[in-house]
Formats: structure tokens, C-alpha cells, sequence
């Protein structure tokens, strides 16, 4: 039993130095390498010979690369979001009584426009239409 540990731990810090020096490009190339890395430790624990490792590493590897991929997905939806909501933003400045500048964000939607409060505004409302409710 000790020879596979002893096996095990070689296959494992051999994948673990081989992780941090490869530097892959994407976060399923990342996870797809570490998935193969702890595939073949448990692989090899499991199987106690090579074919256990490289099976655990081709397993590891697969599942790696689709948990990776997902996870690039769904920050890629997170980004697209985000560039939307930017694109919907308007802001309109409002120069207060003493000179100071407040920047009021205005959601467009459709042709209508949504206040920070909530409030509604069928068209572009201007410094003018905004200054009683945020500036002074």
C-alpha cells in the first residue's frame, strides 16, 4: 500500500509543478489540467498501477475542462450583462446652487427613461426636470 502512496504523491507533485509553471490561456484549459492532475492521484490510490492514473487523468481531465468551461461561460453572460446595462444608462448633471455637480443615472427603456427613485420620465428628462428632486 505504501509503494501506491508513495506513487501517488510523485504523480501529484509532478501535475501540481506542471500546473504552475504550464499557464493556460483559458479557465477550462486551467481546470481541465488540474482535473487530469487529481485524476491521476486518485487513479493511481485507486487502481495501485499506471493504467489507474491515466484513466483518473483522462476522467479528471474531462470533467475539469466542462466545469471550466461553464464557469467562462457564465462570466461571459455576466459581461455582456453588464456591458448592456451601461448602454441603457444615461447620466444628466445637475450644477447645485453652490456650484457642485451631482451626476443623476437615468435607465433608458424603450423610449422612456427610469429615475434613481424609480420615477418615471416618457422622454430625456433635463437639468431643469431633475433639479427638484435631486439637487439643490
Amino acid at each position: 500500500m505504501t509503494k501506491y502512496v508513495g506513487k501517488s504523491v510523485v504523480v501529484l507533485a509532478l501535475a501540481a509543478g506542471l500546473f504552475m509553471v504550464a499557464g493556460c490561456e483559458s479557465e477550462s484549459q486551467n481546470s481541465a489540467l488540474l482535473g487530469s492532475a487529481i485524476g491521476a492521484g486518485v487513479g493511481a490510490l485507486a487502481g495501485g498501477d499506471t493504467e489507474g492514473a491515466l484513466i483518473g487523468a483522462a476522467v479528471g481531465g474531462g470533467v475539469g475542462y466542462v466545469a471550466g468551461n461553464e464557469s467562462e461561460k457564465k462570466k461571459t453572460r455576466q459581461d455582456i450583462a453588464a456591458v448592456r446595462a451601461e448602454q441603457n444608462t444615461v447620466t444628466v448633471w445637475i450644477t447645485n446652487s453652490n456650484g457642485s455637480k451631482i451626476p443623476v443615472k437615468l435607465s433608458r427603456q424603450g423610449p422612456s427613461y427610469i429615475g434613481p427613485r424609480g420615477e418615471y420620465y416618457p422622454t430625456l428628462p433635463s437639468e431643469s426636470d431633475l433639479k427638484p428632486l435631486y439637487g439643490f
